[in-house]
């Protein structure tokens, strides 16, 4: 595929990153495993993204969401899911309050959480299929501060995974950036642990797509702790 993400202009993006994914449908077989989702085949996947793209579109407009067509062919039922999110983001005015997963969100928050979870579940396809991707590192990092600044503190809001037991530090080698993920201020000092490496393999690490010895990664601190840290459901 070409560099996709040169700039982060999230609606042309999440538009080249809906179409990049549709492109895609056709070049792997439908029953293909991904095996980083336990028990999902490429079929699964699909319908998965129609149906988050589906329900997007119904909390930009802050509307019940309603079922959607399950019985059209798999390409066409995702090409009609993501025009109908991208339609429903164009026609809105993205500082309009909106249903969202942080408080005093708007519609401009479903650009973004829309382009990570098109472009997650856009390398999850290629690479079921053995085709690569390239996208700008500048994205990936985008990718990697999402979980940071807003799904894993919602994870640890509603419960779903613990305050970390370790500091964690994330450098990513080929931008500028580094993140930290906020543990219990009980945490000794000296119990840290950093992961450096591009910023797309820290995004898929994040979002346990690749694990700690992935070769792009290098590990500093406490191994043990941090691996269970990932464990803990950072994102849903």
């Amino acid at each position: 595929m070409d560099n996709l993400g040169d700039r982060l202009d999230e609606p042309l993006l999440l538009v080249e990153l809906q179409r990049g994914f549709q492109d895609s449908i056709d070049l792997v077989d439908p029953k293909t495993p991904i095996p980083w989702c336990a028990g999902w085949r490429v079929v699964d996947l699909v319908e998965h993204l129609s149906w988050v793209h589906h329900w997007a579109a119904a909390m930009a407009r802050s509307v019940d969401v309603e079922p959607s067509d399950e019985g059209t062919e798999l390409r066409l039922r995702y090409a009609t899911s993501a025009a109908e999110l991208a339609t429903t983001l164009q026609s809105l005015d993205p500082s309009a309050p909106a249903r969202t997963l942080v408080v005093g969100g708007t519609v401009a928050f479903w650009y973004r959480r829309q382009l990570h979870e098109t472009l997650i579940h856009l390398w999850d396809l290629r690479a079921a299929g053995g085709l690569d991707l390239v996208v700008a590192p500048d994205v990936w990092a985008d990718t990697v501060d999402e979980v940071v600044t807003v799904m894993h503190p919602r994870q640890v809001r509603l419960g779903r995974a613990p305050v970390p037991s370790v500091r964690l530090a994330l450098g990513a080698t080929d931008v500028d950036r580094d993140w930290s993920l906020s543990a219990a201020d009980e945490v000794p000092a000296g119990r840290t642990a950093t992961v450096l490496g591009p910023a797309e393999a820290l995004a898929l690490l994040l979002w346990r797509r690749i694990g700690l010895d992935d070769h792009r990664l290098r590990v500093q601190g406490d191994r043990d702790a941090l691996a269970a840290v990932l464990d803990d459901h950072l994102v849903p």
